[in-house]
């Protein structure tokens, strides 16, 4: 009787215990997603990569993040001070922060020295940075990568104390604040990073976090786990309690069964199934558009063409050296024919004449985009079909006996991206109609859909392909970082005939002019001006804004972070899972509320 009485003794509490388990369980929030693009690593202080500093955005904190609205709100750091000419900032650390291993467990405390380290890390060429650029405000930060100077003590950052950092930059820099939200202010702890040298950031175990998640699983080409980070300083601000990334390489094309069968919590819906769940009753009312950005799209022509002999790279870079022919092509592209893969309903809406889009930034009262001679651009449609023929006849005549026609035209998309293969079929064949297959021979190429930038883009093996940049701080200058020397777009400082008398590229000067002035208005003038030489002489192709195309979600994206800007808009942090999707009815009522609100709480933060 004894034994069966401890027995059923034991039935019960592990009955209790699985009500308890499965009641925990229940009341868990979980994200749930898949993914096509693997990241390479999670060296945030190393990557560039969107998709690879969007994971870190979530796992490593900042000094600052920015609220719903955009307005820069305390992060590790509680509080700033800046001088009067904006050429020395100091920030007081928050306390009791910890450094926590992938199992939660505490390490060390951050510290005003884990900035120092993280951006010494930056600033050392032998690792590679590709946000190093971006850390070059500081002073001496360009000379020390350099390797002009070699004593870092020399660089403008220091830890004051435990607790207090100071940056000197390299000059006046107003709009700094904005820059610290980019992976390359982030901290690191250095005990850290120098024990596991190379490794660091090759897996969960070789990476230390302080912000509101950490990463339990990575398994590549699997999945990836983020939980909740029980010692984050803001804790009850992280609602989702898990986000769960499913590996699968058509997570394009599958997301949307998925969705539908509760698998996901969202999906991006390809625009060759929208109208079908338009049509559809019950699907309508889980769709919804997604939020535009700030990341301009654009078509760039490729300068220093790296790609197979096949594909005559050598013609190409006669043709494209030619202002006329060059000019056809910007005049040939439909953008409203291309666009209707993304948006097939207000296609119009995203479409961006510029390189930097309207409301980024203004100067009194004046959208940047307006001011002269950018407006010009800003107002037209570069499409002009009568323009693209004349400007063929000219390219012709004057190509002829240099160039072979039709000129091939190589157009590679990543092959993880539906929209996109649409997209470039749609472009070839309306290209080709308006200019003449005997002018040119667009090659549609369909590129990896994990490595795609390393394999294709900066290798440069393209001629003409879109491709995009997000801002990483608010001052125009930051989409200029493409187009200038060391960037890894097009190489338009290669172009023939583009130099000054002492052999420096036309464009390269006139944004380092800008770049130097302190005044505002003289600041801004002057970068509209490089950026309309930009369009005027057809090295790049503007296209849209980022964030086009339909969702069914179950987030709120007006409970996110926002910014134009660095990492922000890729955290969880702050953002809960609604009970069902919102439908685009509700979205643009939200969308509403939200602008009104913003408008409210930018007037009283500028009060």
């Amino acid at each position: 009787m004894k034994k069966y009485l401890l027995f059923l003794l034991a039935c019960i509490v592990m009955m209790l215990t699985a009500c308890s388990d499965d009641e925990e369980t229940k009341d868990e929030s979980v994200f749930r997603t898949v993914y096509s693009g693997e990241v390479k690593t999670l060296n945030y202080l190393k990557t560039s990569e969107t998709n690879e500093f969007a994971v870190a955005a979530n796992l490593v904190d900042g000094l600052i993040e920015y609220d719903k609205y955009g307005i820069v709100q305390p992060g590790l750091a509680e509080s700033w001070e800046t001088n009067e000419d904006a050429s020395v900032w100091t920030f007081r650390l928050r306390k009791g922060v910890k450094w926590v291993d992938h199992e939660g467990n505490e390490v060390a405390e951050v510290t005003a020295k884990d900035f120092v380290d993280g951006l010494h890390y930056v600033l050392d060429a032998k690792n590679e940075s590709s946000t190093a650029w971006i850390a070059t405000v500081v002073k001496n930060g360009n000379a020390f990568y350099e390797g002009e100077i070699t004593d870092f003590s020399q660089v403008g950052v220091k830890a004051l104390d435990e607790y207090t950092l100071e940056y000197t930059l390299e000059g006046p820099t107003p709009y700094f604040l904005s820059m610290l939200n980019y992976v390359c202010f982030f901290p690191v702890y250095g005990e850290f990073l120098a024990e596991k040298g190379d490794s660091f950031g090759t897996s969960k175990e070789n990476l230390l976090y302080n912000g509101s998640y950490i990463l339990t699983e990575f398994e590549p080409q699997n999945k990836r786990v983020l939980t909740k980070n029980p010692t984050y300083w803001d804790h009850e601000n992280v609602l989702i309690d898990k986000i769960e990334y499913k590996y699968n390489k058509e997570a394009a094309t599958v997301a949307p069964e998925l969705f539908l069968r509760g698998e996901v919590d969202e999906a991006a819906i390809p625009t060759a199934i929208l109208d079908d769940w338009f049509k559809d009753s019950e699907k309508k009312e889980l769709i919804r558009q997604s939020r535009s950005n700030f990341y301009s799209y654009f078509y760039a022509l490729n300068f220093n063409p790296q790609f197979d002999a096949e594909y005559e790279p050598e013609n190409w870079k006669i043709a494209v050296n030619n202002k006329n022919f060059r000019k056809s092509l910007f005049h040939a592209l439909d953008r409203v024919s291309a666009m209707l893969t993304d948006e097939p309903y207000n296609p119009e809406s995203l479409l961006n004449n510029t390189i930097t889009p309207k409301n980024f930034v203004d100067i009194d009262g004046v959208d940047y985009t307006q001011l002269e001679p950018l407006a010009k651009f800003t107002n037209n449609d570069s499409f002009n079909p009568d323009l693209a023929l004349e400007y063929k006849e000219k390219a012709m005549a004057e190509l002829q006996g240099k160039a072979t026609f039709p000129v091939k035209v190589l157009m590679p998309y990543n092959s993880g991206m539906p929209d996109w293969a649409n997209r470039s079929q749609v472009i070839e064949q309306q290209m080709e109609n308006l200019l003449g297959k005997d002018y040119i021979d667009i090659i549609v190429y369909a590129g990896p859909s994990t490595g795609f930038l390393g394999e294709v883009r900066r290798p440069g093996k393209f001629a003409f392909m879109e491709v995009n940049w997000g801002p990483d701080y608010a001052d125009p200058s930051t989409y200029t970082d493409p187009f200038t020397i060391g960037g890894t777009y097009n190489k338009p400082e290669l172009a023939e005939g583009y130099t000054d008398t002492n052999d420096q590229p036309i464009y390269e000067n006139m944004v380092n002019k800008a770049k130097a002035a302190i005044d505002f208005a003289e600041r801004y003038e002057l970068f509209a001006e490089a950026e309309a030489f930009l369009i005027e002489e057809a090295f790049v192709v503007p296209y849209k804004v980022g964030g086009t195309g339909y969702v069914a979600s179950k987030l709120n994206p007006f409970d996110a972070q926002y910014s134009p800007f660095g990492v922000t808009m890729e955290k969880f942090k702050g953002q809960k899972l609604l009970d069902k999707p919102m439908n685009n009815e509700e979205f643009k009522e939200a969308k509403a509320q939200w602008e009104k609100e913003r408008a409210e709480a930018l007037a009283k933060a500028s009060q």
